[in-house]
């Protein structure tokens, strides 16, 4: 509790928002100056009665506590009203910090089960003026009123016997650890939780979802969805069914404990009326500091446990923010790009294997790539293309062997430094919520819209963007803009080609470019793809064994190894595994239902060859 409450003020101290703790400490002030206030009014009045003073002393007294009494609420209202606003901008500043970490982790992170729930349940933590994020400062503001006052009640009651003091205490002690064992129950099952969180966002995402919206109807998921999600939410409710009533057996002892503390100190007060004849004043004065030192000691060790469940969300938080990167960043050795423009990538004995798996996807990986060759990676589904392409532009980092740049291994660099070396069209797209210029430019000032031109053109999509009525301004992802235009399948992997290009790095990678493209479109991208990828290293990667004649070299992997190694000719007269994939696959574009294998090889081979 003591960590966080200074990451905090240390947070609001650095963001040049010290009135935050500043403000807590006034309200904590008047607060306790305003309670003193409401304490000793009866017992002050009282006592001028009983003195029988003249009755303007006693109207003198009653403007004097009132005026005070005003000045102490005004002010309170004031300093109420004014820190919402700093408390809302740490919270804000706290969500910024928590975006970013989620924008720049290491990719391995994005697929941490570990990693997106503390994500998850760290952005639960400042979603809301209720949530710990904004709202320690309440409590940390009540705690200082709270143990203010104690001491100036301990001080005041000790005139009369420690030993009310004692009980007082001894009873809310023994409350609070109890009650601090049983609030810790959602912290020891934090990633409970966050699985029963993780699957109702899921399904709510997927739900919600624009490109499912056909599969929804087509194959009626509706009510399986509605299924799923309702079997979540009850996994979750008993959930806290089961919390709440274990937190119920919590709010029983401090029920016990509190009438046990509270009849004591009133018997023991009563006691000393008897024996020791009191004044009315005097007692009025006692019966209620009693009540108020109940009241405080209760609501300082409420406090505390507040503070400490609070201490535990942000700890997640913390955690979140402060989970390792397994790769180096502005701590690594800055690369620049045009100076690798001319560059060669190795792979040494490279293997990789997913976390928790029984086997390596990738195993001995041995690879030379060098600017300016066109590099054509095959094989069946599964068989690690796509992992492979990963390891390639630094999103993953091999568990054994190790990638050179230019003869350095990459885990020296900075890793976003490394990635400015490559353009990259994966299978899973990234459309902004922007217009079709800033897509491509993947920025939204500086844009060189003769360059967005040239790489449409280059992509095959600049007559489909001339042809729209707004043409690079049209907007795209309707879920943001209701004007918004939807691009086809085919249309927006051109669009994320042209990105590419645009980008115009060193290093081009391509993971099944065309997939969505017509065999026409497919042609024509094949009969550019020298053209793009001119003096640049291209990789590209495809299940298409006809779409690789183009490339200088075809690596063919299977077994988590590179089975074979050459160009479209020499692996057809290898008569290996890739002649054996190629013809299989040649058979569904050949006339005639029947099948030759050693006629469609013949074939093949003197029509290639």
């Amino acid at each position: 509790m003591f960590q966080n409450t200074c990451y905090f003020i240390t947070l609001a101290w650095k963001e040049k928002e010290k009135k935050v703790p500043i403000l807590c400490l006034l309200l904590a002030g008047f607060t306790v100056i305003n309670n003193l206030l409401n304490l000793y009014i009866p017992p002050v009045i009282l006592g001028v009665v009983e003195q029988r003073k003249s009755i303007s002393r006693l109207l003198i007294t009653i403007l004097c506590f009132l005026a005070a009494n005003m000045f102490c609420s005004a002010v309170l209202f004031y300093i109420h009203t004014n820190a919402l606003f700093g408390r809302i901008t740490v919270r804000t500043i706290l969500a910024r910090k928590l975006n970013k970490k989620a924008a720049v982790t290491s990719y391995p992170n994005v697929n941490s089960q570990e990693c997106i729930r503390m994500s998850t349940k760290s952005h639960d933590c400042i979603n809301g003026n209720s949530a710990a994020g904004e709202a320690i400062w309440n409590t940390l503001t009540w705690l200082l009123q709270n143990c203010a006052g104690f001491l100036i009640y301990v001080f005041l009651l000790s005139s009369v016997d420690l030993f009310m003091i004692a009980v007082i205490l001894a009873t809310t002690i023994t409350g609070y650890f109890v009650s601090k064992y049983v609030n810790s129950y959602e912290y020891r099952h934090r990633d409970e939780i966050a699985d029963y969180e993780n699957r109702l966002y899921y399904i709510r995402e997927q739900a919600n979802n624009y490109s499912a919206a056909k599969d929804i109807r087509i194959f009626g998921i509706r009510s399986w969805l509605e299924e799923l999600y309702e079997k979540a939410m009850n996994s979750y409710a008993s959930f806290y069914h089961k919390a709440e009533s274990v937190y119920m057996w919590a709010r029983i002892t401090d029920l016990l404990l509190a009438f046990l503390r509270n009849g004591i100190a009133y018997l023991y007060l009563i006691s000393l009326v008897l024996k020791n004849g009191l004044t009315a004043s005097e007692f009025l004065l006692y019966f209620t500091a009693v009540n108020g030192f109940t009241a405080w000691v209760t609501g300082m060790i409420d406090n505390l446990i507040t503070l400490h469940r609070q201490s535990l969300d942000i700890s997640i938080v913390r955690e979140y923010l402060e989970y390792p990167e397994p790769f180096c960043f502005e701590e690594g050795e800055p690369l620049s790009c045009h100076k690798h423009k001319n560059c060669e990538i190795r792979f040494e004995n490279v293997s990789f294997r997913y976390p928790e798996a029984d086997h390596d996807t990738l195993s001995n990986i041995n690879l030379t790539l060098h600017s300016g060759e066109k590099l054509a990676v095959v094989g069946l589904n599964g068989a690690g293309k796509t992992t492979f392409v990963k390891l390639l532009c630094g999103l993953l980092d091999p568990t054994e062997g190790r990638i050179l740049l230019d003869g350095k291994d990459i885990r020296e660099y900075n890793r976003r430094d490394y990635y400015c070396m490559f353009s990259a069209v994966f299978q899973n797209f990234s459309l902004l919520p922007a217009s079709i210029a800033v897509n491509i430019a993947q920025s939204e000032t500086e844009i060189d819209i003769l360059k967005v031109k040239e790489c449409a053109e280059k992509a095959g999509i600049y007559s489909k963007i001339e042809s729209l009525p707004k043409k690079y301004e049209t907007l795209l992802n309707r879920e943001v803009f209701e004007d918004a235009i939807m691009l086809s399948g085919g249309e927006t992997q051109r669009l994320m080609l042209a990105r590419a290009l645009y980008k115009d790095a060193p290093v081009i990678v391509l993971d099944e470019p065309t997939a969505a493209l017509d065999s026409i479109a497919e042609a024509d991208i094949y009969e550019k793809y020298s053209e793009m990828t001119k003096g640049k290293l291209s990789v590209y990667i495809s299940h298409r064994l006809a779409s690789t004649r183009f490339c200088d070299c075809i690596i063919l992997i299977e077994n988590a190894k590179i089975a074979e190694t050459g160009t479209h000719k020499e692996l057809l007269e290898r008569g290996g595994r890739y002649s054996e994939l190629f013809i299989v696959q040649s058979k569904y574009y050949q006339k005639g239902g029947c099948y030759d294998e050693e006629r469609e090889r013949n074939d093949f081979m003197e029509q290639h060859i």
